[in-house]
Parts: C-alpha cells; structure tokens; sequence
C-alpha cells in the first residue's frame, strides 16, 4: 500500500488490485462503498488512524473484488434507452411528459401542494428535481420504469415543496403519500442504472 494524495482530508490509497479513496469527516463509523463506475470510497471520522483503515479495507478486498466485478459487468451491459432510434426516443420523451405530467397533477392536488413549470430532460445522474422557484425537472427515462417506481420520483420532488432537503421530516412526508416508498427507491437504486 501507498499513499497518493492528501488534499482536503481525502487520501488515496491502493490496496493489492485496487485503490481507494479515504475521506474524512466529523462521522462515527467508517464505511466501504464500491460504486458502480468501479470508485471505492472509505469514509472514516477523522481521528482514524491510518492503521485502521488499512485492516478494515484488507479485512473487506474479497467482498470489494466481488463488487467490482459486477461494476464491470454493469459498465458493459448498455442501458435500455442506448438501443432507442431517435424517432423511437422521441415517442418516448412525449409520452413521458404526457404521463409525468398527469402525475404531478395527481399528486399534487392529493398532497395541497402547487409547483410552476414542468421540465422533462435526460439527465445522467438524476430522476428528478425540484427548485426554490417550484420548478420541478424529471428525467424522461422515468417512462421505462415500473409505474410505481416513477410515481415515487413525483412523490419525492413534490415533498420537496414542502421540505426543501432529506431531513426525517421529508422522509415522513414521503410516507405519508406512499408508505411503500422505500422500495421504489431501492429498485431505482438497483435497477435505474439499466433504464
């Protein structure tokens, strides 16, 4: 192991195949995160010896190994959307903002909530958003998902209207429309990547 940089308590290291990059911060517990572009991410509270984060990243190098071959099985598998014509794309597009848009409607009114413009865009990271303006932008590739699924994104911006950040009490406004909700989100999470 070696260390590369230091810059704003964030440190690279390698270890065996693969590096890594430690953050750290005021946190209690350290974490391991594998993400699916094949980063990996520890973060640990800041009097965290290097030591230690040393043993805790060898004592996980086979489950991180195991993640990163997936990571790259994901990276070569391409999205539904990267098969689409643009003639096909654009049906898409249209449906979604016809579709979103009732759903927003629909919701909105169920949560007394009023929003200003609608925007459908292809983001590359992001399902929705909402600004201080009430403008709310959803990524069109909503339309390949489970209907529920894309009602949760609606959902979730529209909380925003009343809670403009992912405190306990916006997670308690999400509940309140959809009980469920945790498991949109977890399929989104699992599975957004191939839409």
């Amino acid at each position: 192991m070696r260390e590369f940089e230091t810059k704003n308590n964030q440190e690279k290291f390698t270890c065996g195949e693969f590096e890594y990059q430690v953050i750290r911060s005021a946190r209690k517990t350290m974490t391991l995160e594998v993400r699916r572009d094949g980063n990996i991410i520890v973060r640990a509270p800041l009097c965290t010896g290097l030591p230690r984060i040393k043993r805790f990243v060898n004592q996980k190098q086979d489950w991180v190994l195991g993640c990163l071959e997936r990571t790259k099985e994901y990276r070569e598998e391409k999205p539904l959307s990267a098969e689409l014509s643009e003639a096909k794309r654009n049906v898409y597009i249209r449906k979604a903002k016809e579709t979103i848009t009732k759903r927003v409607s629909y919701f909105a009114k169920l949560m007394g909530v009023s929003y200003r413009n609608i925007t459908i865009r292809e983001q590359k990271t992001r399902w929705g958003s909402c600004s201080s303006e009430k403008n709310l932008n959803f990524n069109w590739k909503l339309i390949l998902a489970p209907p529920e699924v894309l009602d949760y994104v609606v959902v979730h911006e529209l909380c925003h209207l009343k809670e403009m950040n992912h405190s306990k009490a916006f997670w308690n406004e999400v509940e309140k429309v959809m009980p469920e909700y945790e498991t949109h989100k977890l399929w989104l999470k699992e599975n957004g990547w191939r839409l």
